[in-house]
């Protein structure tokens, strides 16, 4: 297979696996399934870190998960289990790439870069796909985890933040703004990247 048929059935299958759970089964409630544990920290950010991870592969509002575990368990723990969910969830991506993607033929010369696996964790469906790919590509795991999780890491260092700042009291004004701006910001900084890079 010549590598321009190879990186689109890649491109397409990556983008596929994302939003087709999505398109067939709609956005799972991670809002209601968190409510359900609000009285057991430790199980409502087992949870919460639980759905993060499942992000690779199901259709989960990582934004709101993740502001919400700040709201709900302070900064630094919300934080903790939001990283440590996406992170998960990355490396499931990775790995899944890795192992079934990968049979694509030879490799193509230009794998995912580090910077592109740090930009996009913000970016719902790119960061998926991007760790499909990454995995598909067999971008070195370590540059891969390293990247991934400094991205999930500042990524979700906001989410925290917000949620523990701005939504203690409620699901409303700013607190749920800002996780929605993240992805277009985080978007637009990775096109600049891209055009300036």
């Amino acid at each position: 297979m010549n590598p321009r048929a190879r990186l689109a059935i890649l491109i397409i299958i990556s983008l596929a696996l994302p939003i087709l759970p999505f398109v067939f089964i709609g956005e799972l409630p991670g809002e209601r399934w968190l409510s359900s544990a609000d009285d057991d920290a430790l199980l409502f950010g087992l949870l919460g870190a639980g759905l993060l991870a499942g992000d690779s592969l199901l259709p989960v509002p990582s934004s709101i998960v993740g502001t919400l575990l700040g709201a709900r368990l302070g900064f630094l723990p919300g934080w903790l289990w939001a990283w440590a969910g996406l992170t998960l969830g990355n490396l499931i991506g990775y790995l899944f790439g890795y192992l079934l993607l990968s049979r694509f033929g030879t490799p193509l010369p230009r794998v995912p870069g580090s910077l592109v696996v740090f930009a996009s964790r913000a970016v719902p469906v790119l960061a998926e796909a991007v760790s499909f790919t990454a995995g598909a590509e067999q971008l070195p795991l370590h540059r891969f985890l390293l990247a991934a999780t400094a991205g999930n890491g500042i990524y979700t260092l906001v989410l925290a933040g917000n949620g523990a700042a701005l939504l203690p009291q409620g699901l409303t004004g700013p607190g749920l703004v800002i996780p929605m701006l993240l992805p277009v910001v985080a978007w637009l900084l990775w096109r600049w990247l891209g055009n300036h890079g």
